[in-house]
């Protein structure tokens, strides 16, 4: 192995450290806690080479919001592909983003609430971006009839969001969680059908 591709491996290996870090400090105590000087103290690097890596914490939360889309596309896709058909499909993959908000309140954050520079809804977005998104688009072809694939994804998205959004913070009663989301499926495979 050359010296040049010894030194790229390590300093993937230092960003996956750090966006890690974050991703663990984060989900702890929430992303008011995640500061440089902390991450540098957590990965046992000075705070000078987590700026070589990241610019700023704005750059590893954008990182971090990167990574967790591609997570979420994962568990979306398993749960779409794995179904038995298209509504059991779009109970699915809806049931998955769900849990996924639930159980990675931090990174769902920092996906969809906290301000990341990144370029969302564009050609020049992340992979990751495209592939989380791909998966409600997915989802959604099946039952579109002569609706806009891309639309009645944002549509299914938007319903998702603000049904995990609401009822994270307490704005709407958390019992009434999964009735929610079943009438949400339940009204939009019917509105969707031509």
């Amino acid at each position: 192995m050359s010296i040049q591709a010894r030194r790229e491996r390590e300093r993937a290996e230092r960003e996956r450290l750090i966006v890690r870090a974050a991703r663990e400090l984060a989900e702890a105590e929430g992303w008011e806690a995640v500061t440089i000087r902390r991450l540098a103290e957590r990965v046992e690097y000075s705070q000078p080479v987590l700026y070589s890596h990241f610019a700023g914490k704005g750059a590893i939360m954008a990182a971090v919001a990167v990574e967790g889309c591609a997570d979420l596309a994962v568990e979306m896709r398993a749960a779409r592909t794995s179904a038995s058909g298209p509504e059991q499909a779009l109970a699915d993959v809806a049931a998955a983003y769900a849990a996924f908000a639930e159980r990675r309140p931090a990174i769902y954050d920092v996906i969809f609430n906290q301000a990341v520079d990144l370029p969302f809804a564009t050609p020049e977005a992340p992979e990751a971006l495209h592939a989380a998104f791909d998966e409600l688009r997915q989802v959604v072809r099946p039952i579109a009839g002569d609706d806009e694939v891309d639309l009645l994804a944002e549509v299914l998205w938007s319903g998702l969001h603000g049904i995990m959004t609401l009822t994270r913070g307490g704005r709407l009663p958390r019992e009434y969680h999964e009735h929610r989301l079943a009438l949400l499926l339940r009204r939009f495979a019917g509105w969707a059908r031509p």
